[in-house]
């Protein structure tokens, strides 16, 4: 987090109580839509037959290639129509319980900053080219609008009772770094993948990551890292059978993993479905940031 610069600890000037900010749409320079083009660009190359069906259909739907930044005041109606979403502007990452009402509400909170040029393989700080590009196509889908409803409403409930860790591994795992069967093989859902050329690729081609099967408890018992490509990936059946999961009662979940051991990144149990065994090779040389 210490080398996150949009962090606030109460909304800066200009915010609003709900951390809300006007995009300022007008304001981007012409070096700023140059950079979401070349991000858009270089994505497409890669993304066709690894994306899902249903990012792709949402970068359709709401025009995301219509030249630079999008405007959120162009977007937003053609997302509202199609699941009840909206995007709002922030100015960096926000308290929980405010992500959270933000979600429960179908407000989907986005960064208005985009990354320098300097930036473009790799960026710790989400940007407007994560959030719009890599979330929002996914919130055009019915069954993914559903579920991120729920985590909303979720996160609320799992504050309360002290599970914070556990549910934000659950988004760790599936929105953020999520893959899926589909056409009888895997594609990428997450947007943390889907906004990222270099994790594009890696994540369905690499032999180092494990990908396993998607469970419930398994997740929220999974550590996870921030600054790296990822060492597991968890493989989902359905973006509806997703949301089923999200709509049950977490209770007895939470209460079977009171007093359950974190498990490592790495791990592999005898229950779980294999889809690839990894080497961890790419981890034990010290990953992205090894000499």
């Amino acid at each position: 987090m210490s080398d996150f610069e949009h962090v606030f600890e109460k909304p800066p000037e200009g915010a609003a109580a709900d951390w809300t900010i006007p995009q300022n749409w007008d304001a981007y320079t012409e070096v700023e839509h140059r950079t979401w083009d070349t991000l858009y660009a270089r994505q497409m190359k890669i993304l066709p037959g690894r994306a899902c069906d249903a990012f792709l259909r949402g970068l359709d739907a709401l025009d995301l290639n219509a030249g630079g930044i999008p405007d959120f005041e162009v977007i937003n109606p053609k997302l509202q129509a199609l699941t009840g979403w909206t995007v709002v502007c922030v100015p960096g990452l926000v308290p929980d319980e405010v992500f959270f009402d933000h979600m429960a509400n179908r407000r989907f909170v986005s960064g208005q900053f985009i990354r320098k040029p300097d930036q473009l393989d790799y960026l710790q700080e989400p940007d407007i080219f994560h959030d719009v590009f890599g979330h929002v196509p996914m919130l055009t889908d019915p069954d993914f609008a559903a579920y991120m409803e729920a985590y909303g409403k979720g996160g609320q409930r799992a504050a309360g009772l002290g599970m914070l860790p556990n549910l934000a591994r659950l988004y760790w795992y599936t929105v953020e770094f999520g893959l899926m069967k589909e056409a009888g093989a895997l594609r990428i859902y997450g947007a943390g993948i889907v906004s990222s050329a270099t994790e594009s690729v890696f994540a369905l081609d690499d032999p180092s990551p494990n990908r396993l099967g998607f469970d419930l408890e398994r997740v929220m018992r999974t550590l996870y890292r921030i600054d790296d490509f990822q060492q597991v990936y968890f493989v989902i059946d359905s973006l509806e059978a997703l949301k089923d999961e999200t709509l049950k009662d977490f209770g007895p979940v939470y209460a079977a993993l009171k007093g359950q051991a974190d498990l490592p990144i790495d791990s592999v149990l005898p229950g779980d479905q294999v889809f690839t065994r990894g080497t961890q090779a790419y981890a034990a040389k010290g990953g992205r940031f090894a000499a």
